[in-house]
């Protein structure tokens, strides 16, 4: 079982992340439409999981903005935002903000996804909701890159990410 920190103090998390070189963990999330987004469905693709506790935090935003931006220039890469955050919220958020180089899905109907990612965050004031990861996987379905942030509050190595993608 692995461990982050919020404000200095050890959260521990439960599940086990995803290990470079093995398939990623197949989910079906909701997508900002309701509908269904699952890793099946971006097979094909580049796939960075930006995965976060809610979009509705300065760190969080970031991240969004972050990744929306560097993904304009990816090709064949799609950036997933995951979240409890309900659908609504995220489209609004990325409405608002004119962000349109990423897509968020809610784990608020999947269940076993945070625990699947080795992000369930376990106890603590921030239970229910998921540890800030990045995941990137290839065209495949393969995990090139898995990063958990210790520090909840910090942002995620945006670079090495990209790096995986190549």
């Amino acid at each position: 079982m692995s461990q982050i920190h919020f404000q200095g103090q050890p959260i521990p998390l439960a599940g086990d992340l995803p290990q470079i070189g093995a398939p990623a963990p197949g989910f079906t999330l909701a997508a900002q439409d309701l509908s269904d987004l699952t890793l099946e469905s971006l097979r094909g693709n580049k796939v960075v999981l930006n995965i976060f506790p809610s979009i509705d935090t300065p760190t969080c935003a970031n991240s969004v903005r972050a990744f929306n931006e560097k993904a304009a220039s990816l090709n064949n890469t799609k950036v997933v935002c995951v979240s409890a955050d309900l659908p609504f919220a995220a489209s609004r958020f990325c409405e608002l903000e004119g962000l349109n180089n990423v897509q968020h899905a809610s784990i608020f109907r999947s269940p076993t996804f945070t625990t699947d990612y080795g992000v369930a965050v376990a106890a603590g004031p921030m239970v229910g909701l998921a540890a800030r990861a990045v995941v990137v996987i290839n065209e495949g379905g393969v995990v090139k890159h898995v990063e958990l942030v210790d520090e909840v509050t910090n942002e995620p190595d945006y670079d090495a990410a990209l790096a995986a993608l190549a």
